[in-house]
């Protein structure tokens, strides 16, 4: 089974550190077998939730995108000790489809991100979805030479990332899948069937 990854950078910035983290990491989970997408909150921007009395254009492409996705990266930049309200937004409008998938946290910051990671952490167990045990943090200044990376440690790291989610993506939402199609009452998976 090959699985498929959706990126998800959340800066507005143009040149944004944590989203060319974000690229690296796609180009690696490729490179492990996966298939991936890339969804740029600032090129494909969501409408506040709830603000639009009937789906847009882009709403609709990003639903394909989360729905097509066995597993997530997500990626911001640290505001204030916390993510962007992009990120914010973007989880908001798909919580329900986070279920029995995986996802993985890059966050640009100066001070590692923290608080940030475990926000992203929180919001997405509250959504039901898995979270790998670990994140990554970047610093633009000090791990970037423009839009490569120079760091060979957090390089290493984010290779690292993309690796683990795929080896640990797969049998997460296989066995999420194989319980769905079931018929056992006592899994998690049986509050999504229909």
């Amino acid at each position: 089974m090959t699985i498929k990854i959706l990126g998800v950078g959340s800066s507005m910035r143009q040149g944004s550190f944590s989203t060319v983290a974000l690229k690296i990491v796609l180009d690696f989970a490729k490179q492990n077998g996966a298939q991936t997408r890339l969804l740029d909150l600032q090129q494909t921007q969501l409408p506040m939730l709830y603000s639009k009395d009937k789906e847009t254009k882009e709403i609709q492409k990003v639903t394909d995108d989360v729905k097509w996705a066995e597993a997530f990266i997500l990626a911001t930049p640290d505001y204030h000790g916390s993510m962007s309200g992009s990120m914010k937004n973007f989880l908001d409008y798909f919580w329900s489809v986070f279920a029995g998938k995986l996802f993985g946290y890059i966050c640009a910051s100066h001070e590692k991100g923290l608080t940030v990671m475990d926000q992203m952490r929180t919001a997405v167990r509250q959504c039901y979805g898995w979270s790998m045990p670990y994140g990554i943090s970047v610093n633009g200044e000090e791990d970037f030479n423009g839009v490569e990376i120079t760091n060979d440690k957090i390089k290493s790291r984010l290779e690292m990332l993309a690796r683990d989610l795929v080896v640990y993506g797969k049998p997460i939402r296989e066995q999420f899948v194989t319980d769905l199609k079931g018929t056992e009452s006592k899994t998690f998976a049986a509050h999504y069937r229909k």
